[in-house]
């Protein structure tokens, strides 16, 4: 059974860190491309940042500078560092796999509130 766990999100200030985490279980991690989403109030899902088999990496616009995506596979673990957040951060952030297959996780709530 696939299952991909964030854990990690809270309430925080504007300016603001928070280290977002996501278990992956059931695959065979190391051959998967890992990616972060949102999704904030009363919005489309948005992409945020991925990361490669090989460790390389891309980044929305919107957070380039801010977050950092990286992950451990000898843990099977993908993390996103979050840093000078914003109130438009705030979303459920999800984490997805794949290809071959796609599985995404629940999703974790961040708010970015003071």
């Amino acid at each position: 059974q696939v299952q991909l766990v964030e854990s990690g999100g809270g309430l925080v200030q504007p300016g603001g860190s928070l280290r977002l985490s996501c278990e992956a279980s059931g695959i065979s991690f190391t051959f998967y491309n890992m990616r972060w989403y949102r999704q904030p109030p009363e919005k489309q899902r948005e992409w945020v940042a991925s990361i490669r088999t090989g460790g390389s990496t891309n980044y929305a616009d919107s957070i380039k500078g801010r977050f950092t995506i990286s992950r451990d596979n000898a843990k099977n673990m993908v993390y996103l560092q979050m840093n000078s957040l914003k109130p438009e951060d705030t979303a459920v952030y999800y984490c997805r796999a794949g290809p071959p297959n796609e599985y995404w996780g629940q999703g974790t709530q961040v708010t970015v509130s003071s």
